[in-house]
């Protein structure tokens, strides 16, 4: 059953001429003919009653094996094939690197019903259970910090330690920004355009990077406009955009056991939800260089650098500066 599911998988990601041929087109929800650098493989999960698969990448060392395990973690806005520069180095370093995408994003399932980061860290630990890996290092990006953070506080038994690269949830948003409807988000949402996401992107995340270095994200989201299931995909997206603002967990950072680094970018002042908070309180958010560094000192092993001059986007604005670090980290723990 496995093979024949890496066989799919590797159809779906790997096929140069199905990507070609899509690649202006109309895209799946799953991102079929989206391609991944290495093979995908599923597990199929039950979540709201519904049968689900999530998406990983497995990657087998390429350097001496040193018997340990990497899980990799995604941020809202990005399948998991954007870790492609840091899988290679961690695999090139020994480490075997499991790259998810979580419920709702990537090439998994997009489940409708609310999301919560208590049945991801679940889920997360069932993909480790069914690969028989008792321990894990963790590298989370932005919201995959917050699920990271959840994940050592609920079995922190599975986690070795972490690096969090440019999380959010360092504050509460919900002492700033007020609810907002799913109505309100989907149509928001629904009418973003692809010059919109693009400024977004680069604006929102204070990159600096070309444009043309996040061209693939903006083009997922253009083309699955075009699936017949954009509306299931659509709500998905929201449903994440609930769980950052609805279930914090910046409050619970400092009770995290293991071994922590923070990487920031020191221009890296996003902060989901910011345009719907009152005017007055907007300038006062995303201070997250700062954050990092009052939470970390408050943990019984944390530490934050921050990268002047980088944005959100760390592991691609400062490539082989990130990798650096993240290994001195990982191989002292």
């Amino acid at each position: 059953m496995r093979l024949a599911t890496l066989l799919l998988g590797c159809l779906l990601a790997l096929s140069p001429a199905a990507v070609r041929a899509e690649d202006t087109g109309p895209l799946g929800i799953g991102l079929e003919g989206f391609a991944y650098p290495y093979p995908v493989w599923f597990l199929d999960l039950t979540r709201d009653n519904e049968r689900q698969r999530l998406a990983y990448m497995d990657v087998t060392p390429t350097g001496t094996p040193n018997g340990r395990t990497v899980l990799l973690l995604h941020g809202r806005n990005f399948p998991s094939s954007y870790w492609e520069p840091v899988i290679g180095v961690l695999a090139g370093a020994g480490y075997r690197v499991v790259v998810p995408d979580q419920l709702g994003f990537g090439k998994s399932s997009k489940p409708v019903g609310p999301f919560s980061f208590d049945v991801m860290a679940a889920e997360t630990v069932s993909l480790l259970n069914a690969l028989n890996l008792p321990r894990v290092d963790v590298v989370a990006h932005s919201m995959g910090g917050m699920l990271a953070a959840r994940l050592a506080r609920n079995a922190p038994n599975r986690v070795n330690s972490l690096v969090l690269e440019a999380p959010i949830g360092l504050e509460d948003y919900r002492f700033t920004v007020p609810p907002v409807s799913n109505d309100t988000l989907l149509r928001i949402e629904g009418g973003v355009t692809g010059d919109v996401y693009r400024r977004q992107l680069m604006t929102n995340y204070a990159l600096s990077l070309p444009s043309s270095a996040i061209e693939p994200f903006v083009s997922i989201r253009e083309r699955v406009k075009g699936s017949g299931e954009y509306p299931r995909w659509l709500q998905s997206f929201v449903n994440s955009y609930q769980i950052i603002w609805g279930q914090p967990v910046v409050h619970e950072i400092p009770l995290i056991a293991a071994p922590t680094l923070f990487v920031m970018g020191g221009n890296d002042r996003n902060a989901p939800g910011k345009p719907f908070a009152p005017e007055n309180l907007r300038a006062a958010m995303g201070d997250n260089a700062g954050h990092a560094k009052a939470l970390a000192a408050r943990m019984p092993d944390g530490r934050a650098v921050v990268f002047d001059g980088i944005g959100h986007l760390v592991h691609m604005e400062a490539t082989d500066r990130f990798n650096a670090t993240m290994l001195e980290f990982l191989n002292g723990h």
